[in-house]
């Protein structure tokens, strides 16, 4: 449950108008002030849920998409000896089987205006110092897995 509360924490900031929430996936550089702490519990227990199923709905997804698409790719051949062919596969399952989250997300950005008002909109800060390392350690990984790749590819 840490690791779930530090994830949410992180959808909340102090600012100079006061306590202001920032939703998952919002493409502005928008928050929400929080007019109390009744209202931020709520948010918080709003947030907890929807990462839960989200969580829930992309493992779910992985699972299903590796587990059919792995009969598909023996069937096909070696797996080893066609990559491309098996990651492709593997994704397009995924994709298939991941369209219950592109349901799940639109109505989770309908519920949002049920917790906040237009009128607490504001504009905030700098982003989160936080979030900057988290997205450099991601794009570190993710070099990092491609590297390999074109390494496992290419000593064949």
């Amino acid at each position: 449950m840490g690791l779930l509360d530090s994830i949410v924490g992180q959808c909340f900031r102090d600012e100079k108008a006061g306590r202001a929430v920032v939703f998952t996936g919002d493409r502005r550089n928008r928050g929400y002030l929080v007019k109390s702490t009744d209202q931020e519990l709520k948010i918080k227990a709003f947030v907890k849920m929807f990462f839960c199923a989200h969580f829930s709905i992309f493992l779910l997804a992985y699972f299903l998409a590796y587990e059919s698409s792995m009969e598909l790719v023996y069937a096909l051949g070696r797996p080893a000896a066609h990559l491309f062919r098996t990651i492709s596969i593997v994704l397009g399952i995924y994709f298939l089987v991941g369209l219950p989250y592109l349901l799940f997300w639109r109505s989770y950005k309908k519920a949002l205006l049920s917790f906040v008002s237009a009128q607490d909109e504001v504009l905030l800060s700098d982003k989160h110092p936080r979030q900057q390392r988290i997205l450099l350690a991601v794009g570190i990984i993710a070099f990092a897995i491609l590297l390999g790749v074109i390494l496992l590819i290419r000593t064949k």
